[in-house]
């Protein structure tokens, strides 16, 4: 990425079901869903919304080898989309184990999310 723009921050919780991918989606959805760029667009090389970059950097607890990045990618819908997943996040007790949500242990995944936008 040539110029970054602005970065987003954001964190994502799956408190039953240790799902590593549902974690990841809600941190990248709060990290970019609180805000509009309607200037955006003049910047971007031939004011073209597609050529964005993104780069989401997740700091992930557990499970990385079960992570569904395509998942994650649909909620960024524009622009050239790249990932990092590093070590990170928290494990943390959710209290209760509930079979009907497919808890496998009472472990609740946090998961955070850098959203760099630029191009």
């Amino acid at each position: 990425m040539e110029k970054v723009m602005f970065i987003e921050i954001g964190m994502g919780i799956d408190l039953h079901g240790q799902n590593v991918t549902k974690a990841a989606v809600r941190a990248v959805q709060n990290a970019i869903h609180h805000n509009s760029m309607p200037g955006l667009r003049m910047v971007l090389p031939e004011n073209n919304i597609h050529n964005m970059k993104v780069n989401v950097r997740l700091a992930i607890p557990a499970d990385q080898d079960k992570l569904d990045l395509e998942t994650v990618r649909a909620e960024l819908p524009y622009g050239e989309v790249t990932f990092e997943v590093i070590e990170g996040g928290m494990l943390t007790s959710s209290g209760v184990v509930i079979a009907e949500k497919d808890d496998r242990n009472d472990l609740a995944y946090v998961v955070i999310a850098s959203v760099e936008v630029g191009y």
